[in-house]
């Protein structure tokens, strides 16, 4: 597909009817290529790999939850921004944190925001288990697209969330694998599933499936653990 076809497709489907929206995205892929070339961002930097798998999944998470709301948004571990980055673009009322320890990748997420002029949108460079320290359950929706596992993943973010707030998961194919895993942990972390929906991406680039976690009680205070020993022996 070519540009003006992925951005129709984005148009269409996510219903976007502020033409600067589509302006911005490019704004901000063209950025992505260039630093790509000198730094470890993404390796998906071809425009219909790059428009598919990093902006038309991000926004993905708008088909299960209403983003027209002035919701605080939380994306751990945003690397390059996804998917927050691309939702503060598309839902500008969101208030936005993304989180990512390593500097490099913080620069550029904050030159992305300068030259875009996007405002309530922060970027903290820190490691989550530092920052939750002044953060605990402060967000209506904490997210993250990282590899790791689900088990792995909700006690890194389930402690940002506020009670009635939502931690989402986006995840790829072997989801209900992950969510089984992930049984103990949900139940020690306050949190149940309360949605989950199922997307195969454009042009079979691959299957996404977007959990919905609701927040019903207070995280016991000892969670999240180090990072080591959370990766050591998952709950």
């Amino acid at each position: 597909m070519n540009k003006v076809e992925l951005e129709q497709l984005l148009i269409e489907t996510f219903n976007i009817k502020d033409l600067s929206i589509i302006e911005s995205l490019y704004i901000y892929y063209e950025m992505l290529y260039e630093t790509s070339k000198v730094m470890n961002l993404t390796t998906i930097v071809e425009l219909e790999d790059a428009y598919i798998k990093h902006f038309y999944d991000s926004l993905l998470l708008s088909k299960v939850l209403d983003l027209n709301q002035s919701l605080t948004f939380a994306d751990i571990g945003t690397g390059a921004g996804f998917p927050g980055l691309v939702l503060k673009i598309v839902f500008p009322n969101l208030k936005v944190t993304l989180v990512e320890p390593i500097t490099k990748r913080c620069k550029f997420l904050q030159s992305v925001i300068d030259k875009l002029n996007l405002k309530d949108i922060v970027v903290v460079n820190d490691r989550a288990e530092n920052y939750i320290k002044i953060s605990r359950e402060t967000f209506d929706v904490v997210t993250a697209r990282a590899v790791a596992l689900l088990n792995i993943l909700s006690e890194i973010c389930t402690p940002f969330v506020k009670i009635n707030g939502v931690f989402v998961a986006l995840k790829g194919s072997s989801y209900q694998e992950e969510i089984d895993q992930a049984c103990q942990a949900v139940g020690k972390l306050k949190i149940k599933l309360v949605k989950k929906e199922l997307f195969n991406l454009p042009l079979s680039l691959g299957e996404r499936a977007i959990l919905l976690y609701k927040k019903y009680d207070k995280t016991p205070n000892m969670y999240p653990r180090l990072y080591a020993k959370i990766k050591k022996n998952p709950l």
